[in-house]
């Protein structure tokens, strides 16, 4: 690598959390790396292990996915026997239970076992709504499981009569409400956490001076105070002053800036950072909970936190159809007292009841949920929160950071211009042979284009490097130099006056040296991806507002944004200010989508309505956002709302398709046509929740027709 390029102001890619350093020492400029541009590429590889996001209901940690698979297929394996041999269910489908003695209490035993075992999440679910005073899906489903065991004893032993035993309903009950909660709960395993991975930024350890020597300890060990000794390529294990040495320190990590800064004697520097030219000595001023990766931790938990608590759509309706069922069953319960005998009241009350748990609501939103999230992966799209992709669809703003997801994130040649009579050909191809042997990503854009062009580069020899200044080589006998400004200083030079404009453009400018005359330069700036302009466009189509927040300086900031049509542009804001904008948005009544992929943006992500990761980000962006694109092309911004908008849709229908069974089924079911002589059998009832909830699983099937390829969502909008 060469130094001068580092006093040029380049760093490398802001959402990296693993770069390695970069060690260009005078001669032997030639070993450094470029610091692990693509270390976190294989993220999305990695994401939907862990943990569990939690139903509101019944408490959330990762075991619960375990928990519900283990009990649906022990209830699963229970249930044939308790439904085939339920007098009630033979004499349903006409058949004769087996002449064996006892037969009859096989039904009776297992489904008291099943209601005891594969009933009790629901049941603490439903004595947890009930303390809370909100009822809902649990309580539902807790009421019916309950009525359907008490009353299937009772006439099981003889104290009611046997056509309200219904074993085998309260089996078909457990049996599908386990396994839609076994889908939900899968549906919303969660990526490692994002505090973990802000952990993993400090060092495994530091090296601590003590008198003469250099001891190895935990970064946990330092004090204020201590010593430490940061080598090229390390990261500083806690925030501290620089007390000897200079280095270009990458803190791209912590404030989006994608240029490396210069720190030097006197100089703060922050856990987390790379040095990545040289090393160097700090005095340690802040340890553990006071550094400043400690703070965006807290933003992020704190972040985690307020999101979490969004109500769910079924849990609504379930809460209605909790009340509209009671109502129905005391409507019922006192109508049928007056016109009936007490046997005949209670089987109608029974019926309502059992008729009133939701199978097909039990399944409507976590079946479409699960093929939402299984067709979005398929497409490079990871939903690590089910809340984060149903809030999508109204989004009216969307932010994008600037580095690593509107651009490319690495350096790129802009403009080229020849200087004495030569060509930008020329020019590029003596700039390429004398940085060939460095490794800085500077020098590597421009052999890259020189390369991308089919220029022929020459040979070069006597490669080396002076730190802040620039690189020398020898080609065709003529002394060539690249660097920046300390370079034109050195030499006596004058800049020449097209770099004048680039570097109002936030680019840097390098110019090329030959034999002590200037003969060109070059920009180098962070490509914007080519992508970037069409997602854009299409976002303004469907009417939701661009806006761009970056650590960069204005000037780049506001080249970017003017070159994609940007809305609204936010520059120079620091990580811990990032989610303050985001607030700032919200404030003004927006949606706000958060598409970032540095640690930077982490509390961001978190902060937004829906934090949407690009997928070569880092493991703390990843496990903050709600939503992963396994690419990083930010068309796929449209294709996470267009699904967002198709699921919203089915679970709409589904939810009317289910809970109008049930609106149609309660009264039916307490008797409202008896007067014309219409009573629904407790039979007919199950056959048509049966029937929703087969109506509910198709009409979840037909999402999987959807393209989520960013083409795709481009041309549906056309």
């Amino acid at each position: 690598m060469s130094p001068h390029h580092e006093h040029a102001g380049h760093g490398h890619h802001a959402g990296h959390g693993a770069q390695v350093g970069l060690g260009d020492h005078g001669d032997h400029a030639d070993h450094g790396s470029d610091g692990g541009h693509h270390d976190h590429a294989d993220h999305e590889s990695d994401a939907g292990h862990g943990g569990h996001h939690g139903h509101e209901g019944h408490g959330g940690h990762e075991g619960h996915v375990a928990v519900f698979r283990r009990l649906f297929w022990i209830m699963l394996v229970l249930a044939v026997p308790t439904v085939l041999l339920s007098p009630m269910f033979a004499d349903l489908l006409g058949y004769g239970l087996p002449d064996v003695p006892g037969i009859t209490w096989v039904a009776p035993v297992l489904g008291t076992v099943m209601f005891a075992l594969g009933g009790q999440p629901f049941l603490t679910g439903a004595v947890d709504e009930i303390r809370s005073r909100k009822p809902g899906m649990m309580l539902l489903i807790g009421m019916a499981i309950t009525v359907a065991f008490a009353s299937s004893l009772a006439a099981s032993l003889g104290l009611i009569s046997h056509e309200l035993e219904f074993w085998w309903e309260l089996a078909l009950l457990i049996v599908i409400m386990l396994l839609g909660h076994w889908i939900e709960m899968r549906s919303l395993a969660q990526t490692s956490s994002a505090l973990d991975s802000l952990a993993a930024l400090l060092p495994d350890e530091a090296e601590r001076v003590e008198g003469d020597s250099i001891v190895t300890v935990a970064p946990t060990d330092l004090r204020v105070g201590d010593v430490v000794i940061v080598r090229p390529g390390a990261r500083v294990p806690a925030d501290g002053t620089v007390v000897q040495g200079a280095a270009a320190v990458d803190e791209s990590m912590i404030t989006g800036e994608s240029k490396a800064v210069r720190r030097s004697e006197g100089d703060q520097v922050v856990a987390g950072t790379v040095a990545t030219d040289s090393g160097l000595r700090v005095e340690i001023s802040a340890v553990g909970d006071d550094t400043a990766l400690a703070g965006i931790q807290r933003l992020v938990e704190q972040a985690q936190g307020s999101s979490s608590r969004a109500q769910r759509l079924a849990d609504k309706a379930a809460g209605w159809l909790f009340w509209y069922a009671l109502g129905a069953a005391i409507i019922a319960a006192i109508v049928w007292l007056v016109v009936a005998d007490p046997a005949t009241t209670l089987e109608r009350v029974i019926t309502v009841l059992i008729i009133a748990c939701p199978h097909a609501l039990g399944l409507a939103i976590p079946l479409v949920v699960s093929i939402t999230t299984e067709r979005a992966a398929r497409g490079g799209v990871l939903i690590k929160d089910r809340l984060a992709l149903e809030r999508t669809r109204s989004v009216d703003t969307v932010l994008f950071d600037k580095t690593g997801t509107l651009t490319r994130g690495e350096p790129a040649v802009g403009h080229v211009v020849g200087a004495a009579g030569l060509n930008e050909s020329q020019v590029l191809a003596l700039a390429a042979a004398a940085e060939l042997d460095s490794e800085h990503p500077l020098a590597r854009a421009i052999v890259r284009a020189a390369t991308e062009r089919e220029l022929e580069i020459p040979a070069a020899t006597g490669f080396s490097a002076s730190p802040a200044v620039g690189v020398t080589a020898t080609i065709d006998g003529s002394t060539v130099r690249v660097g920046g400004p300390y370079l034109l200083e050195e030499e006596g030079l004058d800049p020449l006056e097209a770099g004048g404009s680039w570097a109002e453009d936030g680019a840097t400018v390098l110019h090329v040296v030959r034999d002590g005359a200037v003969i060109g330069a070059l920009s180098v700036s962070d490509e914007i991806r080519p992508e970037s302009r069409e997602a854009v466009d299409a976002l303004h189509s469907l009417g939701i507002q661009v806006v761009m927040i970056t650590g960069d300086a204005e000037p780049v900031a506001r080249a970017v944004a003017a070159d994609l049509g940007i809305d609204e542009v936010f520059a120079g804001v620091r990580p811990e200010h990032k989610a303050d904008k985001v607030a700032e948005l919200q404030e003004r009544g927006r949606t706000v989508a958060m598409v970032g992929d540095g640690v930077n943006d982490a509390p961001a992500l978190a902060r937004a309505d829906v934090g949407i990761a690009i997928g070569a980000g880092t493991d703390v962006a990843i496990a903050s956002a709600g939503v992963i694109l396994a690419s990083d092309d930010p068309r796929s911004v449209l294709s996470i709302i267009q699904l967002s908008r198709a699921a919203y849709r089915k679970m709409q229908q589904n939810l009317w398709w289910a809970a109008g069974y049930n609106l149609v089924a309660v009264p039916l079911a307490a008797g409202v046509l008896a007067p014309v002589g219409f009573v629904m059998p407790m039979a007919v009832g199950a056959i048509l929740m049966s029937l929703s909830t087969v109506i509910v699983a198709l009409n979840a099937q037909l999402l999987r027709r959807l393209d989520l390829s960013p083409e795709a969502s481009i041309a549906a909008l056309r």
